[in-house]
């Protein structure tokens, strides 16, 4: 495997799991009470954290 098909799967999985995090808010919005579920907001939070670990493998770090 090249580094262009672990690019292109961190991408991927990183729109998942941006994904679930989008459905997951959602459906805080439109059902409040899942929004009280400490299981339900902890996976929002681990999907959450993972899409932004993926995109800051992906972006490019800025040189100071």
């Amino acid at each position: 495997m090249g580094d262009g098909s672990m690019k292109a799967y961190v991408v991927v999985t990183g729109v998942v799991f941006g994904l679930v995090t989008a459905a997951h808010v959602w459906r805080c919005i439109v059902e409040r009470h899942v929004a009280t579920d400490p299981l339900f907001l902890t996976i929002t939070a681990i999907s959450a954290v993972l899409s932004v670990w993926a995109g800051r493998l992906i972006w490019p770090k800025s040189r100071s």
